[in-house]
């Protein structure tokens, strides 16, 4: 009979499940390149709306359904529903644009494909604005009738 006298067996080099935190000198270059990104984004959203009068538009209609919801005293649920109406506009806006401003920028003549590009991005933006007044309407409806 074999008895294992000791456990070399089960010698191996446990690995911690939850790592030490990196030095703070690795951490100073991770939150730059964070603090970089957000700092273009921004830069993004002040593009979209000084150039794009749709933007302006939807700046306009954010304000006014945000006055109208403290206005109403919107319940939580109908907030989360109207935000999230008002962020997939502004998304589905500032895609339209990227793609657009792509699209200018590769060939500027009339081009019947990056024509249908930017006709179906633009329908993106009208898709998302039409179910966002039908959710507003139903929302504003029971508060209203």
């Amino acid at each position: 009979m074999l008895f294992f006298s000791d456990f070399s067996f089960l010698a191996f080099q446990l690995v911690p499940i939850f790592p030490s935190p990196p030095p703070i000198p690795m951490i100073l270059p991770f939150l730059a390149a964070r603090l970089r990104s957000i700092g273009c984004a921004l830069k993004g959203i002040a593009i979209l709306i000084r150039t794009q009068p749709n933007a302006q538009l939807h700046l306009a209609a954010t304000l006014g359904a945000i006055a109208v919801g403290f206005l109403l005293r919107l319940e939580r649920w109908e907030w989360v529903a109207i935000l999230l109406c008002i962020g997939l506009v502004w998304a589905a806006e500032a895609l339209n644009t990227a793609i657009e401003f792509l699209a200018d920028e590769v060939d500027t003549s009339h081009r019947p494909g990056i024509g249908k590009a930017k006709d179906v991005a633009a329908a993106g933006v009208l898709i998302a604005a039409v179910i966002s007044i039908l959710i507003a309407g139903v929302i504003l409806a029971h508060h209203l009738l």
